[in-house]
């Protein structure tokens, strides 16, 4: 049966119910298709789950460190089955709150099954074809699994399926050495298992700066996470005691074995059985949908938002491309992906709060640059909470004083650093910065000084 609407959303993650809302209110007739859970990765297996996870690991973590404060405790124990229930209410709460959201919206067509392009402007979902002028893909991505040695002959876990676990590894092998990778790795250390890092490149987050890297492998071995890097030729194999992952490295063992391996080297778009050939919608070497500066494909009334389009990777950029989408059709807006500043964070303790260009991209340039950094031992508010690894990095240029980019390795500095993003965004020159009156005791507070100690480099 052929179905005619004014819109047709495939995802319902991030973007596609936020788009189905504003499209809806407009009078529109929507489809929205999903194939599988409501909220995408984000609620289901993304940043829901594991930083609740994460919660429950620093609190295992600072309970284990509760004499330093003063306070007695007995034994510090983590019972996994809890933590995962934990961790599995909120993802079910999250849905259900989606899914009731999406069953009030008037003017919405709730279909679920396989969305696959027939032609540019009409999708198969099972026995229905839809057909719409406006047809947008939300449809996110996946773990990326790597035709490496062996990986068809073992067991191994995703960032999907790890945030199920209900028993702990007794030792934990994560091949992958970024963000996913690291964000595990240290919850499954405070949570009691033994933990190693096998990364191909020369340091862990190789796209960070080098300062960064370091520091966070420092954070992480202090914890008693073993890093293995350089790992040029990594294999996997059956053993007695769970999988054998093998390393060609400068130094260390040729082998790792451990009772669980968890892949985490990075995602691939759920592109790859859409019927987009049929459609004419074009993508890249990755399989990420090209889109332009507004989000279009290279079919004209054809969207791709979030995951699937390769450009931003996380929740807030997903959520982001749906409002740019939404003010351009709707509100007559002009709002485009080279206007909006890139921040980011990791989730380990302490985090890092990132925005911008890092040093190294700002050095690649060639323009004139500013740079300051300072410890977090000079943050009374780490110092208060005995929190005191890491440091703040800005670089800004020099002739125009704006910020270039800046970086927040400690305690709160997923949040501090929403006051240099915020600035940036608003095109401000290093003085606004400089001359603010932030809280004390805060970590932000250490910014405006920061940015008086920019000098040239």
């Amino acid at each position: 049966m052929t179905r005619v609407f004014d819109a047709v959303i495939v995802g319902a993650g991030q973007a596609g119910p936020a788009l189905a809302a504003r499209l809806t209110a407009a009078g529109m007739d929507v489809a929205l298709v999903e194939r599988h859970l409501v909220g995408g990765t984000c609620v289901n297996t993304g940043c829901k789950p594991t930083k609740t996870l994460v919660a429950s690991a620093y609190a295992a973590h600072v309970a284990r460190r509760a004499a330093d404060y003063g306070v007695k405790l007995g034994p510090v124990g983590v019972d996994m089955a809890a933590v995962a229930a934990r961790a599995r209410k909120i993802i079910l709460d999250s849905r259900k709150s989606n899914e009731d959201w999406l069953a009030g919206m008037e003017r919405l067509t709730f279909l679920r099954g396989h969305a696959r392009f027939e032609a540019p402007h009409r999708i198969r979902v099972g026995e229905d074809v839809l057909e719409a002028p406006r047809i947008f893909l939300n449809v996110g991505g996946r773990a990326a699994v790597p035709d490496m040695p062996g990986i068809h002959e073992v067991d191994y876990l995703t960032n999907s399926s790890i945030v199920a676990l209900e028993t702990l590894p007794e030792h934990l092998v994560i091949v992958g050495g970024s963000y996913i990778g690291l964000e595990f790795a240290q919850m499954y250390r405070r949570f009691g298992a033994r933990v190693t890092v096998v990364e191909m490149g020369p340091r862990l987050i190789g796209r960070e700066d080098a300062d960064i890297s370091e520091a966070i492998r420092d954070i992480l071995e202090g914890e008693g996470i073993e890093i293995r890097t350089n790992a040029c030729c990594i294999r996997l194999a059956r053993h007695a005691e769970g999988v054998a992952v093998g390393l060609d490295c400068a130094e260390g063992a040729p082998l790792v074995v451990g009772s669980h391996v968890l892949l985490a080297v990075g995602r691939r778009p759920n592109t790859d059985d859409l019927g987009l050939e049929k459609a004419g919608i074009a993508t890249d070497a990755r399989g990420n949908i090209v889109v332009g500066d507004k989000l279009a494909t290279s079919v004209e009334g054809i969207w791709a938002l979030g995951d699937c389009n390769g450009r931003g990777g996380f929740t807030h950029t997903a959520w982001n491309d749906y409002e740019i989408v939404a003010a351009n059709l709707l509100d007559g807006a002009n709002r485009r992906l080279s206007q909006r500043v890139l921040g980011y964070a990791l989730y380990i303790d302490p985090p890092l709060g990132r925005v911008g260009m890092t040093e190294t991209q700002a050095r690649a340039t060639g323009r004139p640059l500013l740079l300051s950094k300072r410890p977090m031992t000079r943050v009374g508010r780490a110092v208060e909470k005995d929190e005191t690894l890491g440091f703040m990095k800005l670089v800004a240029d020099a002739e125009t004083k704006r910020i270039l980019g800046a970086a927040i390795l400690g305690t709160s500095g997923d949040e501090a650093i929403h006051g240099i993003l915020d600035t940036m965004n608003a095109d401000q020159p290093i003085g606004a910065l400089q001359w603010a009156m932030p809280i004390h005791p805060t970590v932000s507070e250490l910014i405006p000084t920061l940015v008086g100690d920019l000098t040239p480099s």
